[in-house]
């Protein structure tokens, strides 16, 4: 074992925490994803810090809650001068890759502002959420009436399965993402009714191989010291996997759904909204379920077998030696839970994700194999690997906290006292719904190992659990009385969260201090009535000095 020189950032997209075997699923064996977890840390309390992919993705890649990096929903692009992962771990000797997906948009306004083009070395990483690009895809390209939905996703994949024989002027769609009827029809897997059909392409072409086979090409190239973010875009939907995946699992292996009739009837009417979309309509329904829900445990099984594929290729190239893995998701995904589908919601459904770090060092020896409950947000990666590529954090611009304390057993809990995750839903059809304002239409959850609260702007009383007494999160205390001191302090923290100085990001805590008295030895001796008041050394270059009247001065007329 070595000090880790080199990190594998390893992120899927709308994997649920509790859909792992090493996380408790019952049907769902993830052997491979488990072994890391054994020789590493597994965290049962990470938190994202927005239910969405973009919002959420933006605060893990600057180390800042979303209140201060301001991309608060997708399509919001990324400030032209927000620093990133990348930023950080360059300035620290690490270069740092993208393999995967981002749901990264660039500020083109401001780099256009600034005079950055984004063909130069500097404007390609500001355009891409401060990456350098070894090959991007945000793995969506579905058309409508309108055009397409990002002209960009896909393109190499794509240009990929044509080369491989996939002959269709979008193979992303027909081939990966649908199945086909005996006449030749694709059945699209934008349409839940068609999970259960198997994806009409051969496994190892599908998405996560192809995204795997990428990973590994990228770090057979490339020396370190260096950070990989191999972005996975599954198990997000289209829900729809090839064979042998299809047909692992059935109705049979679908858990009991987490809701109840009483949290419906007598839901806030925010989360109501949220219940009554479309898609949380669709997932309301068991045969729904029955049809999504194997589908989604083959796309992680699949992963799980791509996760052994990609380990066994690192130990038998001795990267693993010297290479931190790092295994996490962007967000969850409700499949039903709650009478909503999607991820758009504060419960841990959503806003918890499974988070497995294994640092080869000697300092984790101790630490191997261990199950870690401290609250830990997806702001500490940044952090931790500032620290693991020898550099010094940013404390005054990442809000996150290194977690290799707790790696190297020098800890078992992080600083915080609780969890911040917010969510904009302004540009969202559910703020038509409750014809909220666009400045009203965000909450925010703040969450301790036993409570979590959730505000909504817009004049709505909060929402409130016991994650203790009602770990399902079916009992909402918002309106209790009994219950009002519990409000009144988590409020009283989330005010201190909204008050911390985010924006003063261009002076480091050591330069303001140095400031309280920097100013005095210029010159500048405010309050001061009479010089010997003041020390010699200070004023010395008033005193002393002599000059003739002004009018001395002035020439003759």
């Amino acid at each position: 074992m070595a000090k880790a020189r080199n990190i594998l950032f390893i992120m899927f997209d709308q994997l649920r925490w509790d859909y792992l075997s090493c996380y408790g699923h019952p049907h769902l064996h993830t052997p491979n994803i488990d072994r890391l977890a054994a020789k590493g840390v597994r965290f049962t309390r990470a938190y994202i810090q927005s239910p969405i992919c973009g919002s959420s993705r933006m605060s893990t890649y600057t180390g800042r809650y979303v209140h201060s990096h301001g991309a608060s929903w997708n399509g919001i692009p990324l400030k032209v001068g927000e620093m990133t992962m990348g930023d950080h771990l360059r300035k620290a000797g690490m270069d740092c890759w993208l393999v995967g997906k981002t749901h990264m948009r660039a500020d083109a306004e401001g780099m256009a502002r600034l005079g950055l083009e984004p063909d130069s070395l500097i404007g390609a990483r500001v355009a891409e959420c401060g990456f350098d690009v070894f090959e991007r895809d945000d793995g969506m390209l579905p058309e409508g009436p309108d055009g397409y939905y990002d002209p960009d996703g896909a393109k190499e994949y794509n240009r990929y399965l044509r080369e491989k024989g996939y002959q269709s002027d979008n193979p992303w769609h027909d081939f990966a993402n649908s199945g086909l009827d005996e006449d030749g029809n694709v059945l699209s897997g934008w349409f839940l009714k068609n999970a259960p059909e198997p994806a009409n392409i051969a496994e190892e072409d599908s998405e996560t191989p192809y995204l795997t086979g990428r990973g590994m090409a990228f770090m057979e190239r490339h020396q370190g010291p260096w950070c990989c973010h191999l972005s996975y875009i599954k198990p997000h939907w289209p829900y729809i996997v090839p064979e042998p995946y299809a047909s692992m699992y059935g109705p049979e292996h679908v858990l009991p759904v987490n809701r109840s009739e009483a949290e419906r009837q007598s839901a806030h009417p925010v989360l109501k909204a949220f219940m009554d979309t479309k898609v949380g309509e669709a997932f309301s329904r068991q045969d729904v379920r029955e049809a999504v829900i194997p589908a989604y445990m083959g796309l992680i099984k699949q992963a799980d077998d791509q996760m052994g594929r990609l380990f066994k290729w690192l130990e038998e190239t001795g990267r693993d030696k010297d290479t931190m893995i790092v295994l996490t998701s962007d967000h969850g995904d409700f499949l039903g839970d709650h009478w909503m589908g999607e991820k758009t919601f504060f419960h841990d459904a959503s806003t918890k994700v499974p988070l497995i770090i294994y640092d080869p060092s000697p300092q984790a020896d101790a630490t191997r194999g261990m199950v870690c409950d401290a609250l830990v947000e997806s702001i500490d990666l940044a952090p931790t690997f500032v620290e693991v590529a020898g550099g010094q954090v940013a404390s005054h611009i990442l809000e996150g906290e290194s977690l290799l304390p707790i790696l190297h057993g020098q800890r078992s809990e992080t600083l915080r006292d609780y969890v911040i995750c917010e969510y904009d839903y302004s540009a969202s059809p559910v703020a038509e719904k409750l014809n909220a304002d666009v400045r009203e239409a965000v909450m925010f959850m703040i969450a301790t190992k036993r409570w979590k609260l959730i505000h909504c702007e817009g004049g709505y009383r909060p929402i409130l659990f016991d994650l203790e007494n009602d770990p399902q999160e079916l009992v909402d205390l918002g309106d209790s009385e009994e219950h009002a001191a519990i409000i009144d302090q988590l409020y009283d923290h989330l005010f201190a969260w909204a008050r911390r100085p985010a924006q003063r990001t261009t002076r480091s805590a050591e330069q303001l201090i140095e400031m309280r008295t920097k100013s005095r030895g210029r010159g500048v001796v405010l309050g001061i009535y009479d010089e010997n008041d003041a020390p010699l050394e200070l004023t010395v270059k008033y005193r002393g000095r002599k000059a003739k009247p002004y009018k001395d001065y002035l020439q003759k007329g």
